[in-house]
């Protein structure tokens, strides 16, 4: 993997709560730069598109807990598309999969799903979780016709692990996000089985390639 094709797996992100215009500009115009990938809080997204189309656009639906009604879900989604994001990423409902309610889960995210011709990963919150219920997670996740799974949201109490990425892996692409800093954190999670890296710390992972 060249220096290309490595900033290609880079989600660049920014969503902390107090996220501005100015701070989402940033992000992507150092994802223009680097030939990286962008997510944007959903609110940011019809300026985001416009600002910079050449970047895949990717935004957040049910962010950060899950626990939106499944029409507001779906209405995120439908918005986030039309607005120009290039790729969804959707948030578990982990407290319906503690319950032991898998199906309500599944057809929670297949709604998502099926509301938007994107792709469409989901977020399951791996710290959280046994590895029982991540598993459980990703059986949804497939059950859903989801394209990818995601580790974490990055305020959930933990990031990605390569434990987990190599579950995860077992079932459908996986995008390691939360607590990745350095290039060597990220190409780890690579060697494990992801094929994106979620990070506010993109244009770091990227400058610090090494090919190695």
């Amino acid at each position: 993997m060249d220096r290309d094709d490595f900033a290609a797996h880079i989600d660049h992100t920014v969503l902390g709560p107090t996220t501005t215009w100015v701070d989402v500009r940033r992000v992507l115009d150092e994802a223009a730069e680097y030939g990286m990938n962008a997510c944007v809080p959903p609110c940011y997204v019809p300026e985001a598109s416009a600002h910079a189309p050449e970047v895949t656009l990717a935004t957040v639906i049910g962010f950060p807990h899950g626990q939106h009604a499944a029409e507001a879900k779906r209405e995120e989604a439908a918005v986030a598309w039309d607005d120009g994001a290039d790729e969804l990423d959707v948030v578990c409902n982990l407290g319906r999969l503690r319950a032991g309610e898998d199906d309500a889960v599944a057809a929670d995210l297949a709604e998502v799903v099926a509301t938007v011709p994107i792709p469409v990963k989901v977020i399951v919150e791996a710290p959280l979780l046994s590895e029982s219920e991540l598993r459980r997670a990703c059986e949804a996740a497939v059950a859903a016709d989801a394209d990818f799974v995601k580790t974490a949201t990055g305020f959930g109490g933990g990031g990605a692990t390569v434990a987990d990425v190599e579950v995860m892996a077992e079932y459908l692409p996986v995008k390691a996000s939360g607590g990745i800093g350095s290039y060597a954190e990220a190409t780890a999670m690579l060697e494990a089985g992801a094929e994106r890296i979620g990070a506010s710390s993109g244009v770091e992972l990227v400058d610090g390639f090494t090919g190695e």
